[in-house]
């Protein structure tokens, strides 16, 4: 994606909540901002905080099973820049992924195919705690939310197709065969747009593939990973409910931790879609509306979004941003390739093979 264009989404996003909370009542919501207790913004920023180390941590814990030992503080600042940039591209809240792969790749000279193995079993876990949380959100929207059918279904279907897709990126990650059927279907889409040398192009595009597989079976089959990093996806998915209670509690509300599930895992969906960067407007319309219909005040609700927006995407964004530098521009060009129409995608990927190859060579 083209930075004027990032920045022109980013621009329609914070217009779209502007229009919110004028409808809202700008200045409700300001004087509800006012009524803020400075102590639990605080102790929110410092949960945020823990939530970084928690997610360093697992991924810290999933590289070394993959046999890439980094020290967790160098796995922090990788984790920031990757996050920053999922929140900046409209790529499903995924493009930052291929970019701290990337960065860990070249900090720890391993095969990209293997550090990217790694970030996805990361994001891989955290299919259990969403799972879990989806089933109570939706018994819980059954009995807390005027929603109609339609809408019902539109969560189940969402929730089941997300499930679905996890289970589906993992089964194709550990067996070959289905791996291989897969990967060919991608190559031949990507021939479309790519017709130079397409032999050199399928090689090249099965030789990531069959390092990125052998990874990912290597640490599935470890135990660490059940008995260590799995527990961290559900305490990391309780430290981020912990913080919207938190900031609830800045405003003298005492919140049910079950209905702030209910409004991450809904967030969480509309995120997925690849409609404006970090969700902006789109999510924080949905929590507006969610915290709203569940009886708080919308001004309360209109401050506890912008609050926990600010912590959660501007502020991670931020320090993501201002580390980006110190890996280089190179890592720009990775980001670059996260967002673009087909044909431009096709080439790109084909030349970021090409690179990688090439620095591993020079390795």
């Amino acid at each position: 994606m083209k930075y004027k264009t990032a920045i022109f989404l980013i621009f329609i996003g914070i217009i779209a909540i502007v229009l919110m909370l004028n409808f809202i009542g700008i200045d409700k919501v300001v004087n509800a901002l006012k009524t803020a207790n400075l102590f639990f913004i605080v102790l929110a920023i410092i949960a945020q905080i823990f939530t970084y180390y928690l997610l360093a941590l697992r991924w810290n814990i999933i590289n070394k099973i993959a046999d890439i030992n980094v020290n967790i503080k160098n796995i922090l600042p990788m984790l920031l820049v990757g996050l920053a940039v999922n929140n900046i591209t409209p790529s499903g809240r995924g493009g930052g992924e291929p970019v701290r792969a990337y960065i860990l790749s070249k900090y720890a000279k391993k095969p990209y195919e293997e550090t990217f193995a790694t970030v996805i079993t990361d994001r891989a876990l955290d299919m259990f705690p969403f799972l879990i949380l989806s089933i109570i959100a939706v018994i819980s929207i059954i009995f807390n939310f005027n929603l109609d059918n339609i809408s019902l279904a539109i969560i189940i279907i969402s929730v089941i197709g997300v499930t679905a897709a996890s289970v589906l990126l993992i089964y194709m990650s550990i067996n070959e065969r289905f791996g291989e059927k897969i990967t060919r279907w991608i190559v031949k889409l990507i021939k479309r747009f790519y017709k130079k040398d397409p032999e050199s192009l399928e090689k090249k595009v099965m030789k990531s593939i069959t390092g990125f597989q052998k990874t990912m079976k290597r640490m599935i089959s470890d135990k660490k990973i059940l008995y260590h990093a799995l527990p961290l996806s559900f305490l990391i998915w309780g430290s981020e409910i912990l913080r919207v209670y938190i900031i609830f509690l800045a405003f003298g509300q005492v919140v049910s931790p079950i209905l702030i599930g209910v409004v991450f895992i809904l967030a969480s969906l509309i995120g997925m879609i690849p409609l404006l960067p970090g969700g902006i407007g789109a999510i924080d319309f949905g929590m507006m509306s969610l915290y709203s219909s569940a009886g708080i005040s919308e001004p309360i609700s209109a401050a506890v979004t912008l609050v926990e927006r600010s912590i959660s995407l501007g502020m991670t964004t931020i320090i993501g941003f201002i580390i980006l530098p110190f890996y280089g521009t190179s890592v720009l060009d990775k980001i670059k390739l996260t967002s673009m129409d087909e044909e431009e995608t096709a080439k790109e990927l084909i030349d970021g093979l090409d690179y990688i190859e090439k620095d591993e060579n020079e390795d």
